[in-house]
């Protein structure tokens, strides 16, 4: 019986390892700041985004109050066909913006959360709480060496796995 016990407890013990930490997100973001051209350097590979080169997504204030959302890529190559997505962000009531609820196809929403955030809004990191997706945005089509592994060092503690992402090729 006693060692039943110990077995059990042993595997409560190692399943609550699997289980992930909450999410947490960056502690506030200036929406004005944050609007305007990301560059997609990584990401989880994603259906939506199957097959895409030089990805970008702008965002930008509208007068309803909510961010309009332009998703655009290559299909295929850099020269591909470029292709994209319209839609809308909404910020998520008491979160300092930093969770927003993105809508292309009504009613469904998606989660964005703002998890890495440089000072200078240089580039972010953006997830959902289930961990499932995962995006590296910077303001320039190329991100450092020295940046690029010291966001991959906040992904890792954030609990998301960096040997997951894909790099983006930008032109």
């Amino acid at each position: 019986m006693k060692q039943i016990l110990i077995m059990i407890t042993i595997c409560a013990f190692l399943q609550s390892c699997k289980t992930p930490l909450p999410l947490i997100t960056v502690n506030e973001v200036n929406i004005e700041k944050y609007t305007g051209l990301w560059y997609e350097i990584a990401a989880y590979p994603n259906r939506f985004e199957k097959n895409c080169y030089c990805t970008t997504a702008e965002y930008n204030l509208s007068e309803k109050g909510h961010i309009i959302v332009e998703n655009r890529c290559r299909k295929g190559s850099v020269t591909g066909e470029e292709t994209g997505i319209k839609g809308k962000a909404f910020v998520v009531k008491n979160s300092s913006n930093t969770k927003l609820k993105v809508q292309f196809f009504w009613p469904f929403r998606g989660d964005y959360w703002i998890i890495g955030l440089a000072s200078d809004y240089s580039w972010a990191v953006v997830s959902s709480p289930s961990r499932k997706y995962l995006w590296v945005l910077s303001r320039s089509k190329t991100m450092d060496d020295a940046t690029y592994e010291s966001v991959m060092e906040l992904v890792l503690s954030k609990g998301l796995n960096p040997e997951k992402l894909k790099r983006t090729v930008q032109e």
